[in-house]
């Protein structure tokens, strides 16, 4: 017995010393294979268990394994994975993943994207993986609602008709690229990511470059760049398909397949969704499809094609006039969700405002590795926008007394102006639905050369040539009932004839521009912590305008060219101090050319606005960087001082229609801006970030009012002096935290905050220094809770995800317009109340 006693000691120490010989650690560090910077939040799972971890901000990471031999699954969203082998306590040393977008080389040289320690400028950047858990049914731009210095609302709250204005600027004056492709409007710089509601599905990064960004070409950065790279051609075989569901009706299914790269170089990659719902805001149905190609073919060891295509075809009801708050409540279906802007026609859901569009975009790439130190990236790309939006004409259509009800914003009785229009007989319809159209073809190319002189320095340049017309005209819609529509605009060739439906009123003209220029860059690494740049671009914008429906014009109707040279200098430098603390500065000016619209201000005329100047910006920025292995944290104070802000207008109609031309108006922005990610524990991380900006007009100017033959006949005054820039929120803050239930699972909690936000107005109109002060709208905060939990479901991986937005159904006005300086003649938005949404993915 005494023998066996010991024996089954001997046993049970021999066990505890295996289990503690087991209990292995496995450490390594992960980077990119291009760039060989780290790759933060990989996945590293032991392989036949749910035991992990991630790697931090320096790509490292400790893994306690129960074995003391095994393999371990290393897996980071758009890299290929590998399984690597240990045995005992290991040192992996240093791991590199190979990306699986095969196409993403030629891209990246024209995208511009900043580095982390390096290029000297404020940045963030939002990986798929954190597009897919925090989307849901939010709209695209609301992804960054956390990142400093954004301020981002669905206006109306129509499918796609969502605004994002950066440090105090409005996205005319932020630019925004996909691919390195810019895409504002080539009229106005306005973005409208209805034409993009698809890009949420092919993503694979988005940086926002605060201030004067990383880009080299000649792009409208003043507030700063929205960076969107796309997902390419995938390397690997295989696929997913997905669908999700969520509050009013909302569903959304799709597909995505790739072939993988083939022996001779080729691969392609296709994916497609189809998405509908009620809209959460009443009359905001929508519909959509969105699409993605990707080709690529490997031609030999120095030249690779690719093509990609993609686009969103999309249709919805629109929340396009605003209301007092007295209205909005004043409804059965509440503030958030009242709509003046839809009704009824027999029986069935009819739109005063609607929207619907096309605009498919696609790209051919080229890229030439000319030898080890130099490469060649060129795209040819092109885009053809077709639709317009639905409004109305007459007086009827939405006045009270064509409603279903006696009180509040009760839906609009269609049925009887229909009734009313058939009674008029041979006088035709007094009250109409009209299409505004808006198509346009786009054609560009995008050439940069990057080459590594040595170890030190590197030079890039390149063209950047775009040709881009712009149609424009009023249709006749719906007749409602009516036998014909008389237009009420007599300088038309439209006026005095019955027009039936597709006929063109009010307005026909093309809008031409031509945009070609050069880029050119230089970064110099004097040793291994500085790194300096300095970056110039010089570019031509030819303006024309094509009218075809005014009666008064009298000879050519096409305008003359009108040239405006625009350029741009900027530099700055990174200070590595040690391995956690870096410092950059940069600083630069720009002269940056008038949009069209601000060229002709007669939108149907062919005579240019004389006045027409530049605009000048200063901007410079201080940042500072701090790395460790839990935290990462970055602090940035800006400046930028825009001059002659150039303000043209029209008051009046027909032959009673007067231009003014306001220059020297001058706008100072800055702030301060705080963000950081710490790793509590292995499980626990926290986000958060803080904006604090003083955005404010800074001059009283006027200008002379002239009539259509040029004679002054009246003055403006701008009395705008340290007012407030409104329509944007000058105080955010933020703040997150992530729970890793599992090795795949974990969920999330989000606060955001928005305050000092003035209501928007006309700054023209402020004639006086005795006006009331602009309204400021009350400050909010919003929680928004997520979950995802990742699964097997036989031999496939499913991901499932469910999000909850504005989680305490917070009621709050996002958007208005000040009147009087007060709340209750403020037109404004709600914003949205809670919704959810649940998805669900399954690779194959």
């Amino acid at each position: 017995m005494k023998k066996f006693s010991h024996f089954l000691c001997i046993v049970v120490l021999t066990c505890f010393s295996t289990f503690a010989y087991a209990q292995t650690t496995v450490k390594g560090k992960i980077i990119d294979s291009d760039t060989n910077s780290p790759l933060p939040g990989a996945n590293i799972i032991v392989k036949g268990t749910t035991n992990g971890a991630t790697t931090d901000f320096d790509g490292e990471f400790s893994l306690n394994a129960a074995s003391s031999t095994g393999e371990i699954l290393i897996s980071y969203v758009g890299y290929l994975s590998q399984t690597i082998a240990y045995s005992g306590e290991t040192d992996l040393g240093t791991i590199t993943l190979m990306s699986s977008n095969v196409g993403l080389d030629e891209i990246m040289i024209i995208a511009s994207v900043a580095v982390d320690r390096k290029t000297p400028v404020a940045v963030s950047t939002i990986k798929a993986e954190e597009i897919a858990i925090k989307l849901g049914t939010q709209e695209f731009p609301e992804i960054l609602k956390s990142t400093p210095g954004v301020y981002v609302t669905r206006q109306g709250g129509g499918y796609g008709d969502s605004r994002i204005n950066l440090r105090g600027f409005s996205s005319e004056n932020v630019a925004v690229m996909i691919n390195g492709v810019p895409v504002n409007d080539m009229e106005n710089g306005a973005v409208y990511w209805s034409n993009w509601a698809g890009l949420g599905d092919v993503t694979s990064s988005m940086q926002v470059q605060r201030g004067l960004g990383a880009s080299k070409v000649a792009v409208a950065s003043v507030g700063g760049t929205i960076n969107i790279i796309t997902k390419t051609t995938d390397a690997e075989q295989g696929g997913k398909f997905g669908a999700s569901v969520a509050n009013d009706g909302y569903l959304k299914y799709g597909m995505t397949y790739s072939t993988g790269l083939s022996d001779k170089g080729f691969a392609a990659t296709v994916s497609a969704a189809k998405i509908t719902g009620d809209g959460y805001v009443d009359g905001t149905e929508f519909s959509g499809y969105n699409y993605f190609l990707s080709l690529s073919q490997q031609i030999n060891d120095k030249h690779r094609l690719s093509f990609t295509a993609f686009g969103s075809q999309q249709q919805h009801g629109q929340r396009f006039n605003r209301s007092t708050i007295a209205e909005l409540k004043d409804t059965d279906s509440g503030p958030q969700k009242a709509n003046k802007d839809w009704g009824y026609k027999n029986g069935e859901v009819y739109h005063q405002s609607y929207n619907f569009f096309h605009k498919p975009q696609m790209a051919i790439n080229h890229l030439w590795n000319i030898d080890d130190k130099s490469a060649l990236s060129t795209s040819f790309y092109a885009s053809f926008g077709s639709g317009g939006g639905r409004r109305d004409e007459g007086s009827k259509i939405g006045s009270d007394d064509y409603r279903l009800g006696s009180t509040g914003l009760t839906p609009i009785d269609f049925d009887k102006v229909v009734e009313e229009n058939r009674a008029n007989g041979v006088n035709g319809s007094t009250d109409i639905l009209s299409s505004s159209i808006n198509n346009h073809e786009w054609y560009g190319i995008l050439s940069s050369y990057k080459n590594r002189i040595n170890d030190k320095l590197t030079i890039s340049g390149g063209f950047d040539g775009r040709y881009y017309i712009g149609s424009h005209w009023y249709e006749v819609e719906d007749l409602l009932g009516g036998q014909f529509f008389l237009d009420n605009e007599s300088d038309t060739y439209a006026f005095g004839k019955p027009l039936q439906v597709g006929d063109k009123y009010n307005k026909d003209y093309d809008g031409v521009v031509t945009r070609y220029g050069l880029f050119g860059q230089a970064e110099y690494q004097i040793n291994e912590s500085v790194n300096v740049f300095v970056a110039t671009d010089i570019s031509n914008s030819i303006y024309k305008q094509k009218e075809y429906m005014n009666n008064t014009i009298v000879g050519s109707r096409e305008s003359e060219a009108v040239n405006f040279v625009g350029y741009g200098i900027k530099g700055g430098g990174n200070y590595n101090i040690d391995m956690n603390n870096n410092v950059f500065v940069n600083v630069g000016y720009f002269s940056k050319a008038p949009f069209l619209d601000d060229v002709f201000l007669d939108e149907d005329g062919i005579i240019p606005n004389e006045d027409a100047v530049n605009e000048k910006v200063f901007s410079a920025e201080l940042g500072y960087g701090y790395r460790s292995e839990k935290l990462s944290a970055n602090v940035n104070i800006y400046y930028t001082n825009w001059l002659d802000k150039s303000f043209g207008g029209s008051i009046g109609t027909g032959e009673n229609l007067f231009f003014y031309n306001l220059l020297g108006i001058d706008a100072l922005h800055q702030g301060i801006e705080l963000d950081f990610r710490y790793k509590a524990t292995e499980k626990i991380t926290v986000t958060g970030m803080a904006s604090l900006g003083d955005w404010q007009w800074k001059s009283n100017v006027s200008a002379d009012i002239r009539d259509q033959a040029g004679d002054i006949v009246d003055v403006v005054e701008v009395v705008a002096e340290d007012l407030k820039v409104g329509d944007v929120a000058q105080t955010t803050f933020a703040l997150g935290v992530d729970y890793k239930l599992a090795a795949k699972s974990n969920i999330y909690v989000d606060y955001n905050f928005a305050g000092d936000n003035y209501s928007s107005y006309d700054v023209t109109n402020r004639g006086s220094s005795d006006l009331p002060d602009v309204w400021k709208l009350p400050d909010f905060g919003l929680f928004d809770v997520g979950v995802r939990h990742s699964f097997e479901m036989g031999d496939f991986q499913a991901v499932l995800i469910g999000k909850v937005n504005n989680a305490f159904n917070t009621e709050y006005v996002s958007d208005a317009n000040d009147l009087d300086g007060t709340a209750n003649t403020a037109q404004v938005y709600f914003g949205p109340g809670r919704t959810y949404s649940v998805g669900l993915s399954v690779n194959f």
